[in-house]
C-alpha cells in the first residue's frame, strides 16, 4: 500500500474484489451497505461478478444473505459452480480480521475508482461512436454521480443513549447572516442558516422582482462583510453588475453612466469599509447548466480566489438545465431542487434563488403554494418559500409585497409591505417598524408608515 502526491491510498484493487466478496458473504451490515452501489462492471474477475450478481439479488429479494446451500442451491450452470469454487479458493489468501473503518473506507474508495474508469470508458465509446458529439450534461452527470458514490457507515444518533449530545445542541446556539431585512429574519429564527443545509426560494410572476430581490439580497450580505456568489441564467454579468451598483451606491440606473467617477469613488471607499466583502457573479445562457456545472464552477472559483463562499444565490430555478430531459416538468424541476440543495451542504452555505409563479397567481394577493410554475417538486424540496406581488397602484407607490408560503424554521404564514425605489431597484424596511399586511389595501397609508 502506497500514497500518491494527493494522499489518496493506492491498494490493490484487483486483489480487493475477494475481500469485498468475501465480506458480503459473511456480514450481512457491509452487504446491506454496499448493495444499492455496486455494478457488477465494477469487478474485473468474471468469477466474482458471477457469484456477486447471484448473493445481490438474493438479498434484495430476501433481505438476508445466503447461506452456503442456498447460494449452491442457485448456481445452476457449470460456469456458475465453476465461479463459486474459485471465488472460494480465492479466500484462502485473505486474512478475516479486518478494521471496520478501514474496511468501509476502502471500499468506498474501490467503488469510486472503478466508477470513473467505467464513466470513462463509456465517453469514449460515446464520442467514438457518435460524430455529431454526445450530450455534456449527461457525460458531467456521469462523471458527478462516479465522484459522489458513498457508503452509509454513520448510523446516526441514539436518542437515548446520547443525551448528552442532545444537551451540548441545546447550549450551542445556531449561527445565522441576516437577510438585511428584520421581518424575514424573525420569521426565519434570525436569517438564512449560515452553515446551509437550506435551500431559500422567492418566487413571483414575470416582472414581479425576483431577480430584484436577489440583487438585494446580495447586496444586504456582502454589507455584513460576506462572500457571495451570484449565478445569472437571464441576465448578462454587466446588468447585474449595474444593477448592484445602483443598490448599494443608490445612484439611479439611468445616471450611473454619467456618474462614473462617483460610482468608482463609491466603490474604492466601500471596499474600504468593507475589506472582507466579496461578490462575483457569473452569467450563463439559459438552460445550458446543470447544477452538477454550477457546483464544478464553484469548486474552481474557490480555489483560484481561495475563498470560501457565505451564500451563494441562483438566477433562477426554472433556467437550469436537467442533465436528462425526462418530458416530466415535476421530476425534472424536483431533481434540480435537490441538486441545488445538496450544493448548501457541499458548500455550507445557504442556497437561495427564485422560481416562476403560474398564470393563476396574477393580480392574486398573496398567491400560495399551489400557484407555483412548473413543478411542486421545487416547493417541496425548498425549506423556505416567499411570494412576491404588487398591483399596479403598488407599483405606483413604490410598494413590494413579501408573503410567506413555506416555512420549516417558524410560522408560515403572514405577509409584509416594503417600499421599493425604482430608481435604484432598492428594497428597503424601516428598521424595528415594518408593516404587517394581510391585503394590498390602503397603500397610501402603508407607504407612509414606511416613510419612503
Amino acid at each position: 500500500m502506497e500514497k500518491s502526491q494527493n494522499n489518496i491510498v493506492n491498494l490493490d484493487w484487483d486483489f480487493f474484489e475477494s475481500i469485498i466478496t468475501y465480506n458480503a458473504l459473511t456480514d450481512e451490515t457491509y452487504l446491506a451497505s454496499i448493495v444499492d452501489i455496486v455494478k457488477p462492471n465494477f469487478f474485473k474477475s468474471d468469477d466474482i461478478r458471477t457469484v456477486f450478481n447471484i448473493i445481490s439479488e438474493f438479498y434484495m429479494k430476501r433481505e438476508t444473505v445466503p447461506t452456503t446451500t442456498e447460494l449452491k442451491t442457485h448456481l445452476v450452470t457449470d460456469d456458475q459452480k465453476k465461479a463459486f469454487k474459485n471465488v472460494v479458493s480465492s479466500f484462502k489468501q485473505l486474512d478475516t480480521n479486518y478494521n471496520n473503518d478501514e474496511l468501509y473506507e476502502n471500499t468506498e474508495q474501490f467503488f469510486k475508482e472503478r466508477a470513473v474508469h467505467n464513466a470513462v470508458l463509456k465517453t469514449v465509446n460515446d464520442y467514438s461512436d457518435n460524430e455529431s458529439g454526445v450530450n455534456s450534461a449527461e457525460t458531467l452527470q456521469l462523471f458527478e454521480d462516479a465522484c459522489s458514490l458513498s457508503i452509509v457507515d454513520n448510523l446516526g444518533r441514539d436518542y437515548f443513549r446520547d443525551v448528552e449530545t442532545h444537551v451540548r445542541d441545546l447550549t450551542v446556539s445556531e449561527k445565522y447572516i441576516s437577510t438585511g431585512y428584520k421581518w424575514l429574519d424573525d420569521r426565519m429564527g434570525g436569517g438564512f442558516l449560515e452553515q446551509g443545509r437550506a435551500l431559500y426560494i422567492f418566487c413571483g410572476t414575470t416582472n414581479s422582482g425576483k431577480s430584484i430581490m436577489l440583487g438585494n439580497v446580495a447586496a444586504n450580505l456582502i454589507a455584513q462583510d460576506k462572500t457571495v456568489i451570484i449565478i445569472s441564467l437571464e441576465m448578462s454579468e454587466a446588468i447585474y453588475s449595474k444593477r448592484i451598483h445602483s443598490q448599494l451606491s443608490k445612484i439611479p440606473l439611468s445616471e450611473l453612466k454619467c456618474e462614473v467617477d462617483s460610482l468608482k469613488n463609491f466603490i474604492s471607499r466601500y471596499r474600504t469599509q468593507h475589506p472582507q466583502s466579496k461578490l462575483f457573479i457569473k452569467e450563463y445562457p439559459p438552460k445550458d447548466i446543470t447544477v452538477t456545472g454550477i457546483k464544478a464552477y464553484v469548486k474552481k472559483l474557490c480555489v483560484k480566489k481561495k475563498i470560501k463562499p457565505d451564500a451563494i444565490i441562483i438566477d433562477y430555478v426554472n433556467l437550469i438545465q436537467p442533465p436528462v430531459i425526462t418530458g416530466n416538468s415535476y421530476t425534472d424541476v424536483k431533481y434540480i431542487s435537490e441538486k441545488m440543495r445538496a450544493l448548501s451542504y457541499t458548500f455550507e452555505c445557504p442556497v437561495i434563488s427564485a422560481t416562476q409563479l403560474n398564470r393563476s397567481a396574477y393580480d392574486e394577493i398573496n398567491p400560495g403554494l399551489e400557484t407555483t410554475s412548473e413543478s411542486m417538486g421545487l416547493t417541496h424540496t425548498a425549506d423556505w418559500q416567499a411570494s412576491l406581488w404588487s398591483n399596479e397602484q403598488d407599483k405606483e407607490l413604490g410598494i413590494i409585497h413579501v408573503g410567506l408560503q413555506k416555512n420549516r424554521f417558524g410560522p408560515n404564514y403572514g405577509s409584509i409591505a416594503f417600499g421599493i425605489d425604482y430608481d435604484t431597484l432598492s428594497i428597503s424596511e424601516k428598521e424595528a417598524d415594518y408593516v404587517e399586511t394581510t391585503s394590498v389595501s390602503d397603500a397610501e397609508e402603508l407607504l407612509g408608515k414606511l416613510n419612503i
